[in-house]
């Protein structure tokens, strides 16, 4: 593999397009707010890929150095969580409206879940990056999912990382169930969001204005 250090030379850009993209996301959410709408954007946060984990992929990908930024798609990744399924599909729609960046792929694992019991909703686009070498377009990753789809990935996640890949089949299982009941959650608060709404927007107008739990600076 090429020396790490050039990696993180390389990897300058899409810390960029990631702090650019919170701050652009957050901007779309704090608009909501301002004109007292009920936001679809609860939390964003984002991450560039750790050199070491990017080239663990890249070995599991069989890539050559020379392929892995063409390749993999995650290398920059922003998540955006939301309260309600319905949520997730106005977030997508406001991307797809926007002349900043260019979406190139939308994958619906909500409709079309894992086998795993995954559900999130990514949008692979084509960021243009103002760098000291001119403009470059980097790959980004957003993935959109509900706070009960997130806490279930973030749980999987980490015993993908605890067993290697390898989770044990009985754990797998409990995984599948767990996913399950994540999204008849989702279905069922999909059904009082007019009242959870309402009740939010009451609340709102007496608490002190915090800034939004979950954010990354």
């Amino acid at each position: 593999m090429t020396e790490e250090m050039n990696w993180h030379q390389l990897l300058v850009p899409y810390t960029q397009v990631v702090d650019e993209l919170k701050v652009k996301l957050r901007g779309m959410r704090k608009q909501f707010e301002i004109e007292k709408k009920h936001s679809p954007i609860e939390l964003v946060t984002g991450r560039v890929k750790p050199v070491q984990s990017m080239f663990d992929k890249a070995r599991r990908k069989q890539l050559t150095d020379d392929q892995i930024e063409s390749v993999l798609q995650d290398i920059a990744g922003v998540r955006v969580v939301c309260q309600f399924v319905d949520d997730i599909y106005t977030i997508v729609d406001l991307l797809r409206k926007r002349d900043d960046f260019q979406v190139i792929e939308e994958k619906d694992y909500i409709k079309h879940k894992k086998d795993s019991g995954y559900r999130s909703y990514h949008v692979i686009i084509k960021y243009p990056v103002q760098t000291i070498h001119g403009k470059k377009y980097v790959t980004a990753e957003i993935q959109i999912r509900t706070l009960a789809m997130n806490f279930w990935a973030t749980n999987e996640h980490s015993l993908n990382y605890k067993y290697k890949g390898q989770i044990p089949q009985d754990i797998k299982k409990r995984l599948k169930k767990a996913a399950e009941a994540a999204f008849q959650l989702d279905e069922e608060m999909a059904k009082i969001k007019d009242e959870v709404q309402e009740a939010q927007w009451i609340f709102n107008q007496i608490r002190p204005k915090f800034k939004k739990m979950g954010d990354e600076e």
